[in-house]
């Protein structure tokens, strides 16, 4: 058992998630030192604790002492104040990012530019059907098997949320800029249930069109042709088609009940009718190697996605497979990097760029997650979300509207409750904290 001892002036906690990086939780404590000591920042206690971590472990993370930070829009603040070199100083020599992922941080920044400065006052809205066929191995995400009642009694309380913001931003003044639908899997919907719910957001939610309308349709096995004809008829014109793994033997490991095949199909007919497509994998899953990573992003590449999203496998309570492993995360970081390394080189020589990124609690080996873009192809949402400067409204369980003052660039959250039956029968409550906190009515 380690023991790092942290001045008194500074919370322990905060330096927690750092240690992480190169130890098991059960492997390491911090204390705090009876003393205040002077002089000294987060930053730099971060900076000691590094050099004894490295050290002990002969292991230097990527991200260096960088935890708990959007690493984007650390970049592109140190860019936009101190100009590219300056940034880049600043990153390698203050906080031990690799040159690698510098790199990655500036061509990112640079992909971003073109959204960016467009300047807006609208908001983005985001829309949570919590709902998904089976559990995947590693989710940990508000995603329930439910019998069909009860999505039903779910939509009639969203409908009630919906009808609220709409009044809400009407009466503000305020226009819908890009609308996401996410998940779980929103197409998990019958027809029936997928049309009224289009049709309430269009009729209530977006009187003009907004820049972008995206909706997961993420799993193949749920996706047919009647869905995306309604889903297109609504003006949705971006979707995610989420294979994760083109390898059957994994699909059926993690849990995924469709097939390579179903996966082939869904790219098929959807690209017909013309949508923006993404398709979301994951490096680090159980029992795979490079080799069968870079094998998924080809199949992939031939399914021609405008974007693919290369998701690093994150490990978090609440999935099953930390009850089967808890140290997965430092097992899997040298061959995660190789695949992220690999595969980051791979999408360049077919056209992609990265365009975002952003990083997660119990990523295997504190890595990262990156949104490859074609020319053109970029999504406005994932750019202003990652960004953190604009008002995002979210519906549903599970979502998590953040108020944005320009003024003190500040972002306030207003979170409503994660599991369905509670959001359901306390949908007036998750009306009211919007009412309080994001619209301020009833204020002078």
């Amino acid at each position: 058992m380690y023991e790092f001892q942290i001045p008194k002036n500074f919370n322990p906690y905060e330096f927690q998630e750092l240690v992480k990086v190169f130890f098991s939780k059960d492997q390491f404590q911090l204390v705090e030192t009876r003393e205040k000591i002077s002089g000294q920042t987060r930053d730099s206690v971060k900076q000691q604790l590094y050099h004894q971590l490295t050290r002990l472990t002969g292991y230097f993370p990527p991200w260096g002492i960088l935890t708990g930070v959007r690493p984007v829009k650390l970049a592109g603040e140190l860019v936009r104040l101190l100009g590219k070199e300056e940034a880049c100083s600043i990153l390698r020599n203050y906080y031990y990012v690799s040159p690698e992922k510098v790199s990655l941080l500036l061509e990112t920044i640079q992909q971003q530019q073109e959204i960016l400065k467009i300047e807006s006052e609208d908001v983005a809205l985001y829309l949570g059907i919590p709902f998904c066929p089976t559990r995947c191995l590693y989710c940990s995400f508000p995603a329930y098997q439910v019998k069909e009642e009860e999505i039903q009694k779910y939509l009639y309380a969203l409908k009630k949320e919906i009808q609220y913001v709409a009044c809400a931003l009407k009466n503000n003044g305020k226009k819908v800029e890009t609308i996401y639908i996410g998940g779980g899997t929103p197409t998990i919907l019958k027809e029936d249930q997928l049309k009224e719910l289009l049709r309430l957001i269009q009729e209530q939610l977006h009187h003009e069109t907004p820049q972008e309308f995206t909706l997961e349709a993420g799993r193949p096995d749920t996706i047919t042709k009647e869905k995306l004809k309604i889903m297109k008829d609504f003006g949705v014109d971006r979707i995610s088609i989420n294979p994760q793994t083109m390898k059957a033997e994994t699909l059926k490991r993690i849990g995924r009940n469709h097939t390579v095949e179903e996966v082939e199909r869904a790219f098929e007919v959807s690209q017909t009718m013309g949508f923006l497509i993404n398709a979301d994998v994951i490096a680090g899953l159980p029992e795979e190697s490079t080799e069968d990573f870079m094998d998924t992003l080809r199949q992939v590449k031939k399914l021609d996605p405008h974007n693919i999203t290369v998701h690093t496998l994150s490990v978090k309570r609440g999935s099953h497979l930390i009850e089967e492993d808890a140290e997965y995360h430092y097992k899997q970081r040298t061959t995660v990097e190789n695949m992220l390394e690999k595969g980051a080189e791979y999408l360049k020589t077919k056209g992609y760029s990265p365009y975002y990124l952003y990083r997660q609690k119990q990523m295997v080996g504190a890595l990262e997650n990156v949104g490859y873009s074609l020319p053109g192809c970029k999504g406005w949402y994932n750019i202003r979300i990652m960004e953190e400067r604009q008002t995002v409204v979210a519906l549903g369980a599970g979502g998590i509207s953040k108020a944005y003052y320009p003024k003190e660039d500040r972002l306030e959250r207003i979170p409503n409750v994660s599991n369905y039956e509670i959001y359901i029968n306390r949908i007036d409550e998750m009306i009211d904290r919007k009412k309080k906190d994001l619209f301020m009515e009833g204020e002078s």
